[in-house]
């Protein structure tokens, strides 16, 4: 990284509102910030929590801490106070990062009533501090008596296989665990990650996944830093500040959820030569990922934006990023699949233990240096979820063809037996998204007497059209098997998203009108 910051000096590493910061300009702020940390107590191996949104204080913070030696615990913003609780205690954080005040919500105060025995400090990074905290400026005043030498001998006492950072899973399949990863295989897994990508020298990335999951965090600051391109970040999308950022930035690079893309394009409408649309010639490269992605949002994403390199991909927490597209890949292909396994990555497709057939249905499984080395002082979980002979069990359903592309076809626990015949809701959500009145869709198994299981859709409708939840059926059964096809759907304005655009299904199953 300061390898980076050394050569490019003068270039600009990020832009954030009106704070404009050089490599050589980062570079001083990371080392004040690894002197802070130092003159506060953060030892070697010590865990540090951020609990806040993008922006340049996140990643001075990030990378001082990690040049102190300590492990990352990044905290997910729309987490309330029990939540955060759950992680800071989970992973015995000894000092805590947050915005106080962030989208009106006051972090320090919920956490009053969590009982957290291994916090030692809270910092805010901004907004309003309480008396029990330091302010960042003050928090970095604290370091000024550490010396260069005592900062370059942490930084070189800091070891490939030293834990990196311990982020925690969404908690989708029960209670959230905290994922270990080393800074050598994160490193090696994102330099992999930014020639998928193509990122260069001098692109410049608008970052708005969010700094606390993988996707905004590795492949996004941490890949810029890696590869000298400028990072801008955003703490809250506004799908018109984005694009006038990327005419007056000249952003290059744009990954984000499908919902990123479909916002845009239903942003800017069929008016595209008018004298207000934004110029967006400057975008090269979009990334994206999910199960459930229309074919005709890839087409549209090709046919009315300028990317020239459209990807999407697979991937999890812990083993980030498994497969992916190639950028000689139809829209079908980038639609409906998430691409071949990643340099030095292996992935097989199992049922019971043995691996099946080619386009046969089973658990996606993963081995390979990008592997966690386990859940944070979780043993058995660990146990659980990686084997014997290193292979990571997803608890996700896929299939693999002959050209070892990957299709997800959903969680494991998202399954239901309609019959005896298995149906998988990222299956069905595909098959909907073909029908020209739906935008979004989303399945899941509720009970019946006569079948034990059947489908329900929750559909978003497309802009400008009516929907008939009796003609989707009727229109399904000509289009899918008869137990493919949802029994009931149900209209909804938007499906509910947790912050890295995926579908909450707890919510969907909780649902009542």
């Amino acid at each position: 990284m300061f390898a980076t910051i050394d050569r490019l000096g003068d270039a600009e590493a990020v832009i954030d509102g009106d704070v404009r910061l050089t490599f050589a300009e980062l570079g001083d702020r990371i080392r004040r910030s690894a002197a802070a940390m130092l003159a506060a107590g953060v030892g070697h191996g010590d865990r540090v929590a951020i609990w806040a949104p993008n922006g340049v204080r996140w990643i001075v913070a990030a990378l001082g801490l990690h040049c102190a030696g300590a492990t990352l615990v990044p905290i997910n913003t729309r987490f309330k106070g029990t939540e955060a609780g759950h992680v800071l205690r989970s992973s015995g954080a000894r000092l805590l990062l947050t915005a106080n005040g962030f989208l009106g919500i006051d972090s320090i105060g919920m956490l009053a009533d969590v009982e957290l025995p291994a916090l030692a400090g809270i910092v805010v990074l901004s907004g309003d501090v309480p008396g029990e905290a330091t302010s960042w400026d003050e928090f970095l005043a604290g370091g000024s008596g550490v010396s260069d030498a005592e900062v370059d001998a942490r930084i070189a006492a800091v070891g490939p296989d030293d834990v990196c950072d311990i982020i925690f899973t969404s908690g989708t399949t029960g209670t959230p665990k905290g994922v270990m990863m080393a800074h050598g295989q994160t490193l090696r897994q994102f330099n992999d990650w930014c020639d998928f990508a193509d990122l260069r020298e001098g692109d410049r990335y608008l970052i708005v996944n969010p700094f606390f999951h993988m996707f905004g965090y590795k492949a996004g600051w941490l890949a810029c830093l890696m590869r000298g391109a400028t990072v801008l970040p955003v703490a809250v999308f506004d799908v018109g500040e984005a694009l006038s950022v990327i005419e007056s930035e000249r952003v290059t690079v744009f990954p984000g959820p499908p919902t990123l893309y479909q916002a845009i394009l239903d942003h800017l409408g069929l008016e595209r030569s008018g004298s207000d649309a934004p110029d967006l010639s400057s975008l090269r490269v979009a990334v994206t990922g999910a199960a459930d992605i229309p074919v005709d949002l890839i087409r549209r994403i090709r046919d009315e934006l300028p990317f020239e390199r459209i990807l999407t991909g697979y991937g999890l927490t812990e083993a980030g990023t498994v497969t992916g597209t190639r950028p000689e890949d139809d829209a079908e292909t980038i639609a409906t699949t998430a691409g071949r396994p990643m340099p030095g990555i292996e992935v097989r497709i199992l049922e019971g233990g043995v691996e099946v057939g080619r386009g046969e249905t089973g658990e996606v499984v993963v081995r390979g240096y990008n592997v966690m080395s386990g859940y944070f002082n979780d043993p058995e979980s660990t146990r659980a979820a990686v084997d014997a002979e290193g292979w990571m069990h997803t608890g996700d359903l896929g299939t693999m063809d002959d050209m070892d592309y990957v299709r997800i076809v959903g969680r494991i626990k998202d399954l239901f037996i309609v019959g005896g015949f298995n149906a998988y809701p990222a299956e069905i959500e595909n098959l909907l998204l073909t029908h020209p009145g739906i935008a979004r869709a989303a399945v899941i198994g509720v009970p019946d007497e006569r079948m034990g299981e059947v489908g329900r859709a929750f559909v978003v409708v497309a802009g400008g059209m009516a929907l008939d939840p009796e003609e989707v059926i009727a229109w399904s059964r000509t289009h899918m098997a008869n137990y493919k096809v949802p029994r009931s759907v149900i209209v909804l304005d938007e499906l509910p998203l947790n912050a890295t655009g995926k579908v909450m299904k707890e919510e969907l199953r909780n649902y009542s009108p």
